[in-house]
């Protein structure tokens, strides 16, 4: 193919609105094209989606168990496994999408997690649908085909020689040295001044989480290629690669759970989301060249379409309550030689779990363990 010949052809790529056969973003040979990428979209929204059941689900069982007399630890729930597994094998269906459609455009698809939980939960169960609900749902929904429409369309085979040639190009070394000297300097005031805010948590996990995105992409992409075409595995960067994705994932689940433990879910979800999808954008855009060539309308469209979904997933996760125990009393039992009454109420405004009035002036405190809520005062954000 001549020079002239390739640049007519990645122009087509990105010429969604031009004229022609072809070229519109909802025609027929625009699917033909795309059907590689669109297989890779469907995965990952059915990976997603089996998320948000899992996630639903290990939510009930929870609440199933704090409302048992007798409470088992949630390993013990069948239910809880359930939606265990079911984790499993949406993060799976998440793995496969990588190697078949860019980063950039699987990466944003996380909020159709968030979209479907919220869903589920009003449908099954039964909390309360709220008009920020149903406008968040709109809106990521609206950003979501954004963004997959406006998405990079140029197909690449990812084999072990391309990876090794992107692993040593200038553009990534220098990406990877600002990003260790910034996870670095993050780390210094996580670790020595022992600055717990949000934003450096989520910016650790962001900073691993391109990392993870970078080889994930490159592990699944070599696995498929080797199904496809042409093992891969024989190759060491293939090994290397898997090493980085392991490693990456488990520091950035350590940072999240730690974040999650500091700070409540719905100011934690939305804000990983962003610096998730922001890292791993500029991950595929470094390592995998997914926007060279991209008209500017296209890729103005395409952060628009992030920037609604982001948007929308702020309005499903904003003001959420905690679910709380349906038992408003605890009872002490009996208790040999002392002479106290038999519950106390729940105090939810003052400091302890409430108060017992006795037969004289004093009164006896039962004081409560930290909670949650007290960990966020201590660290607003």
């Amino acid at each position: 193919m001549v020079p002239s010949e390739a640049a007519a052809d990645l122009a087509g790529n990105f010429s969604y609105g031009a004229r022609g056969a072809g070229n519109g973003s909802l025609s027929g040979p625009w699917y033909g094209r795309n059907q590689i990428h669109l297989f890779g979209v469907l995965l990952a929204v059915a990976g997603n989606l089996v998320i948000s059941i899992s996630l639903s689900i290990q939510k009930c069982s929870h609440l199933r168990l704090l409302n048992q007399e007798n409470r088992r630890p949630h390993y013990q729930s069948v239910m809880w496994w359930c939606g265990s597994l079911l984790m499993v094998v949406g993060e799976l269906g998440n793995f496969i999408a990588y190697g078949f459609a860019p980063v950039t455009l699987i990466a944003p698809l996380g909020s159709v997690a968030v979209m479907g939980s919220a869903v589920i939960s009003v449908l099954f169960l039964k909390e309360n649908l709220r008009s920020s609900d149903f406008l968040g749902v709109t809106l990521t929904i609206a950003g979501l085909y954004l963004l997959v429409t406006f998405a990079p369309t140029i197909t690449q085979d990812i084999t072990a020689r391309k990876i090794q040639t992107s692993f040593v190009s200038w553009q990534f070394l220098v990406y990877v040295i600002l990003e260790i000297i910034a996870f670095c300097v993050l780390l210094y005031f996580y670790k020595r001044k022992g600055l717990k805010h949000i934003v450096i948590l989520l910016m650790l996990v962001a900073l691993l989480g391109s990392m993870t995105v970078i080889s994930v992409k490159a592990v699944s992409g070599m696995i498929a290629f080797s199904v496809i075409k042409q093992i891969q595995l024989t190759y060491p960067i293939f090994y290397v690669m898997l090493i980085i994705m392991v490693a990456s994932c488990v520091f950035q689940v350590k940072f999240l759970h730690h974040a999650m433990q500091v700070y409540s879910a719905t100011t934690v979800v939305p804000l990983n989301l962003v610096f998730f999808t922001t890292s791993a954008i500029i991950a595929g855009i470094v390592f995998y060249g997914e926007f060279r060539g991209a008209a500017v309308l296209n890729v103005f469209v395409f952060l628009f379409g992030c920037f609604l979904s982001f948007l929308g997933v702020f309005f499903i996760t904003r003001d959420r309550k905690k679910e709380q125990l349906k038992d408003s009393y605890i009872d002490f039992g009996h208790n040999p030689g002392k002479q106290m009454l038999d519950k106390i109420q729940l105090d939810s405004n003052g400091l302890s779990y409430g108060t017992l009035p006795s037969e004289g002036d004093s009164v006896v405190h039962s004081h409560r363990p930290e909670t949650k809520e007290d960990v966020e005062q201590e660290h607003p954000l």
